[in-house]
């Protein structure tokens, strides 16, 4: 059994129009979300053993926000995983090592959320219907997803993961408004 959270960068800086989008960086609102993310994460107990991130800056800032870490993660910055689609980033993942106990992977929408919904896949468990149906309507700055994934990460695919919960940092208490 592998676990897979998906999380979206946090809010990012549209200050300045001329700025190229990769380069883009957090906002002050975007910076407190990812640090409330940050504890709600370490309350969760998650550790991610490998963590996939797209090179562009708000979510290099976003995985910066989550550190320190418990335990330091295999951290990778990949341009592939900047703005690409839900086939490039399974492709990714698949390619993950099965010693990889935790992934995290932080990336962009809409790619992230075809993600998660791929990986949901045509029936959702009841068990989860609420998240699943959260997940269903949109993936939010910020927001992450943490999936079962019972496979080896080579075989991931639709329907290959188990949603257990949708957090959005709006769900925070510090972030509501």
């Amino acid at each position: 059994m592998h676990q897979l959270l998906l999380m979206r960068h946090a809010k990012s800086s549209w200050d300045d129009p001329r700025m190229p989008d990769h380069a883009r960086p957090l906002n002050a609102r975007g910076r407190q979300a990812a640090a409330r993310m940050r504890e709600a994460m370490r309350e969760l107990g998650f550790a991610p053993d490998v963590v996939l991130v797209s090179s562009a800056r708000r979510t290099l800032q976003t995985m910066e926000a989550l550190e320190p870490w418990e335990e330091t993660p295999l951290i990778e910055p990949m341009d592939g995983l900047y703005l690409v689609g839900a086939p490039q980033m399974l492709e990714i993942l698949n390619g993950v090592a099965e010693t990889a106990r935790s992934v995290l992977l932080l990336g962009h929408n809409p790619g992230l959320h075809d993600l998660a919904l791929l990986l949901v896949g045509r029936q959702p468990p009841a068990a989860n219907a609420g998240a699943v149906e959260r997940l269903a309507q949109g993936y939010p700055t910020g927001a992450l997803a943490e999936f079962l994934v019972p496979g080896p990460w080579q075989t991931l695919g639709s329907g290959g993961g188990r949603l257990l919960r949708f957090l959005c940092p709006r769900d925070l208490p510090e972030m509501a408004s």
